[in-house]
């Protein structure tokens, strides 16, 4: 796996007292109200909570597409809230891997081309961002649909072109907020089966999901309600 330079041996995120106001409007909502949390490196997790609970919000602070109000996140032993923007960015694209419950595919690129985008923003050769591309489609079995376009793929297909993207930059953390939301029984299966192989191989992977049977697949749960953890099934630390 990927790996920036922070602490030996330190848990993949290390979250303390963590905070998160929103302003809406003479509104103030705090969506999350001091949490304590550590993943270690190679955990599968699930984050699970009703609408409004603030999972979302949590996962957007450890995937560092935002800051925390108030506390302190280390991701790999490194504190993210002294990183500028500009190599927060790179952090983010080189660590950790996002798929969605929309896909979020541009549907005017080919699957191909669609997968070697964030090699494109890490500034990789042409050649090479095709061949890791490929062999990241081949890994999740779908790069025979390499030259399709998103909308001449099933659902399904879609979502496995997300998770090959999420895998093109070798991240050592995956982060899936509501990943089989969109799709059918056997279909939600395949993926999350795909992302067992891949925390198998030794990547870091959380998924946040309202579904307790999606939430049963993980060795942990973490339950979070009101902006705080109300249970956490534990860690293997």
């Amino acid at each position: 796996m990927s790996q920036q330079v922070g602490s030996v041996g330190a848990p993949a995120i290390a979250l303390s007292g963590i905070h998160k106001h929103y302003r809406t409007g003479k509104l103030d909502v705090h969506a999350l109200a001091g949490v304590d949390l550590t993943i270690a490196t190679g955990e599968l997790v699930a984050v699970m909570g009703p609408s409004g609970s603030g999972k979302t919000t949590l996962m957007e602070i450890m995937g560092c597409l935002s800051r925390p109000s108030q506390g302190d996140y280390l991701l790999n032993g490194i504190p993210v809230d002294g990183v500028e923007p500009d190599a927060l960015a790179d952090l983010r694209g080189s660590e950790i891997g996002f798929i969605f419950q929309a896909f979020n595919l541009l549907p005017r690129l080919t699957v191909v081309e669609n997968v070697a985008l964030p090699l494109l923003y890490a500034r990789v050769p042409r050649r090479t961002r095709r061949e890791r591309a490929m062999a990241a489609l081949a890994r999740v079995g779908i790069d025979h649909r390499a030259e399709h376009r998103p909308k001449e793929i099933s659902g399904g297909e879609r979502q496995r072109v997300a998770i090959a993207r999420a895998l093109v930059n070798d991240p050592s953390l995956i982060l899936g907020d509501e990943p089989t939301g969109n799709l059918d029984t056997e279909r939600g299966q395949e993926i999350l089966e795909i992302l067992e192989d891949v925390n198998a191989d030794g990547a870091t992977v959380v998924v946040v999901t309202h579904d307790p049977t999606i939430a049963s697949h993980a060795p942990r749960q973490i339950k979070i309600r009101d902006g705080v953890i109300e249970n956490d099934s534990g860690s293997r630390q």
